[in-house]
């Protein structure tokens, strides 16, 4: 079972990042940059092949956790000797030489393509098996619990949490998670009758089967599903919306503190996730492929260094000051912040496995 968990955890990965990398590449062979390689995984060549036409080496590497598309003048015009039928590489080969709008469509082609991909899956999965609802409607309150005694009914609808806007269970599920310094959670509730009122829920504790305890409220949201082609087909946009909402809110609670760096997951917590999703059919792990495209695009866009988003701003910055961003400060930029997230990896990676066991 665990090798099939693997080998499904490989094809997952293979898929979201050629689909990433395939989006740099396309549009830079059609702005004319010459690519050396085209990389799926890191690490060790473990397959190559060098294409007759285009002399690009297509190559598969040991570890499915990433992936690149080498291309020439990145930053600025490289040393490389790769030459053109025997000639050295003409100028306008290099991708600091290409127009500004050029370079950011390459940079930003990735996360689009994933962006794309996710979209597309979605669509399928509410084609295939319906779109539930997204809005966080109460659908039921359970009898004896928080919620039910403070007057909740069926019908309401989740407006905001701790005076933080929400507009999709996804998204209250998260601001739900952020840490609290009071005992209750304030929810604002809007009734059948258009009418809105706060109430300060204190949740109850429950022991899981696995030991662990988590706050309860007692209610069930709604999730009823619609079906048909153009069901889906907003149903495919207005759920990637709701993932990216859910993707920012994490990604502020992380940066102001609300959320433990100890909740995020790297390989170990994905592989993990990947065999529970196996074992529930074949939805969940074309939604999780969805998820983790989206995840992906992100994170990407985050303009940090080392990221697509980092390189794009780097491009921006040289918009408005009118001349490139000192080299070998841009190269140092990039090395320090894949350095880091070469770190934030190991770190993620130990706290999955210390939760294994």
């Amino acid at each position: 079972m665990w090798f099939l968990t693997l080998l499904l955890f490989i094809f997952i990965l293979g898929i979201i990042v050629l689909v990433h990398e395939f989006g740099h590449f396309i549009w830079a062979k059609k702005f004319g940059v010459y690519i050396y390689e085209f990389s799926i995984g890191m690490g060790p060549v473990i397959y190559s092949h060098t294409g007759k036409k285009d002399g690009i080496k297509y190559n598969i590497r040991a570890f499915p956790i990433g992936g690149f598309v080498s291309m020439a003048g990145e930053v600025y015009e490289d040393d490389e000797e790769t030459k053109i039928n025997g000639k050295k590489l003409p100028k306008n080969k290099f991708l600091c030489n290409k127009p500004i709008w050029q370079r950011i469509i390459v940079m930003a082609a990735g996360v689009t393509n994933n962006f794309i991909l996710a979209i597309l899956l979605l669509f399928l999965t509410s084609l295939i098996w319906g779109g539930e609802s997204l809005a966080p409607k109460v659908d039921a309150v359970m009898e004896g619990y928080p919620m039910a005694e403070a007057g909740i009914v069926k019908g309401d609808t989740i407006v905001a949490i701790n005076n933080k806007k929400v507009s999709t269970w996804d998204e209250a599920q998260i601001v739900l998670y952020y840490k609290n310094k009071n005992d209750y959670t304030e929810f604002t509730i809007k009734h059948a009758n258009g009418k809105t009122d706060n109430y300060k829920i204190v949740p109850v504790e429950e022991k899981q089967e696995d030991g662990s305890k988590v706050k309860v409220y007692g209610i069930n949201i709604n999730q009823d599903k619609n079906y048909g082609l153009l069901n889906s087909i907003k149903y495919s946009f207005a759920k990637f919306g709701s993932v990216v909402g859910s993707m920012w809110l994490t990604l502020a609670g992380l940066f102001t503190g609300k959320i433990s760096i100890d909740a995020l997951s790297g390989p170990v917590g994905i592989y993990t996730v990947v065999g529970q999703s196996a074992s529930l059919g074949i939805y969940y792990i074309i939604y999780l492929i969805a998820y983790l495209s989206i995840n992906v695009g992100i994170i990407n866009i985050i303009p940090f260094p080392a990221f697509d988003g980092g390189h794009i701003l780097f491009l921006i910055i040289e918009k408005i000051k009118g001349s490139p961003v000192n080299q070998k400060f841009e190269n140092l930029c990039h090395t320090i912040g894949f350095i880091l997230i070469l770190l934030l990896i190991l770190f993620v990676t130990i706290n999955d496995v210390i939760r294994l066991f």
